[in-house]
């Protein structure tokens, strides 16, 4: 496989869409870029050096990450940079150019696929063209390939064209599916000199030519594995001596849902997954489930979460059963500061592609580059989340998730006019 520094952007977008990893098992996108950034004279930093190893959130198992680490290896990924991660995803560049008295300036980009399959006809372009998903159940359906590759096309024209008296950081996230990654980036100290920080999103329903200097205001969230472990019966013969795990499932599943909406704002709570597998005639004594709260503020967010503990609690002790909880992924919210809002509606314009720029739009989801931003803020920095659009044929998440490529020169290019803007 060519290394990173000979493939376009396009290419080495689809490069990665052909082989998505999942969060924390990005080890051969995280060595392909760290390999490249290194040759291209940027400070290279890895592993426990990139996140803080004991902030992470929802991370595989030792045997998941083991076999991550091989398919990397088996796909190409460079030794010496897979070595150097130590098994932790994710990586922080910096490089001082001109007389580096200038800004110091954080760009975010995420880097991870999500579990899911991805369409194999021909009206889904990355299947037609034969760079759809090798790995089952893995995608890039939320663009992160193209974030990845604009990470690195923005290391490369400051590489090559300069034109900045300042040090630009580049943060390749882990694991941004499920709130996991972000929060162990924040807690570094690599955000804790920051003037700017420039978070970016691509598609998200904008047409390609579009951007938007702020995205903000996105739910915070937070999610909450459960296992609820009772006593197994035969429910036929002698079903008074099991404990239905199964059954207090589905107590915390109805009373979940009939948690009371609050009056400060948005609050919202769904259970995504519940899974207890057992003959049917036997009393269920094990049931997992996957919940997801959020909230228009943190507080609120707060507030559903002290709830649903509250819920689950209560079922167990009703069916006698023994409850643990873990946080899985968690997200914050954010505003953008004015000032590099600003500096966007008067950069972006002048990068080759863009048609229009908006000024503000809330977002609507959630978004774990909230810690970094809301990090580079309690420091005293400043901070936007860019939109560029991608005329993304299908939703976000979906089978047929894609993007326009020429997205990828456009983002570039109103980070790198944006960045050279900032004093």
């Amino acid at each position: 496989m060519a290394q990173t520094s000979e493939q376009t952007l396009t290419e080495l977008r689809r490069d990665l869409h052909e082989r998505p990893e999942a969060g924390w098992k990005e080890f051969r996108t995280t060595a392909l870029v760290a390999e490249e950034l290194d040759e291209l004279g940027y400070e290279i930093h890895l592993g426990e050096a990139a996140v803080a190893a004991d902030a992470r959130l929802g991370v595989p198992g030792d045997d998941e990450i083991d076999a991550a680490i091989e398919r990397a290896r088996e796909e190409g990924a460079p030794e010496a940079y897979l070595d150097r991660t130590g098994g932790i995803t994710g990586l922080v560049a910096e490089r001082a150019f001109g007389d580096a008295t200038g800004p110091a300036v954080g760009v975010r980009v995420d880097i991870d696929a999500l579990e899911r399959a991805e369409a194999t006809d021909d009206d889904h372009r990355p299947a037609r063209e034969g760079f759809a998903s090798t790995h089952p159940e893995e995608m890039h359906a939320c663009g992160h390939d193209g974030h990845t590759a604009i990470g690195v096309g923005i290391a490369r024209e400051f590489a090559e064209n300069d034109g900045f008296d300042g040090t630009l950081k580049l943060f390749f996230q882990p694991a941004e599916e499920g709130g996991r990654g972000g929060k162990p980036m924040s807690e570094t100290d690599h955000l804790a000199d920051l003037d700017y920080l420039l978070a970016l999103h691509l598609g998200l329903g904008l047409e390609t030519g579009t951007v938007v200097a702020s995205y903000e205001r996105p739910l915070a969230n937070a999610k909450l594995d459960v296992v609820f472990e009772g006593e197994p019966a035969h429910a036929g013969g002698r079903p008074n001596e099991g404990r239905n795990a199964l059954q207090a499932a589905a107590t915390a599943v109805q009373n979940l849902y009939a948690i009371p909406r609050h009056e400060d704002g948005a609050t919202r709570i769904n259970v995504g997954k519940v899974h207890s597998p057992n003959a049917q005639n036997v009393i269920a004594e094990r049931a997992e489930m996957r919940v997801e709260v959020r909230g228009r503020t943190a507080d609120l967010n707060e507030y559903m979460l002290g709830k649903a503990e509250r819920v689950l609690d209560a079922a167990a002790e009703m069916h006698d059963v023994d409850l643990s909880t873990s946080l899985y992924g968690k997200t914050t919210t954010f505003g953008a500061d004015d000032a590099v809002v600003e500096a966007v509606l008067d950069a972006a314009p002048e990068a080759a592609g863009v048609e229009e720029v908006r000024e503000r739009k809330e977002f609507g989801g959630s978004e774990d580059a909230s810690y970094l931003i809301r990090r580079v803020q309690e420091e005293g920095g400043r901070a936007t989340y860019l939109g560029i659009g991608a005329s993304n044929p299908a939703g976000h998440h979906t089978a047929y998730f894609d993007i326009e490529e020429e997205s990828l020169d456009i983002g570039v290019g109103v980070v790198a006019e944006t960045i050279r803007s900032l004093d």
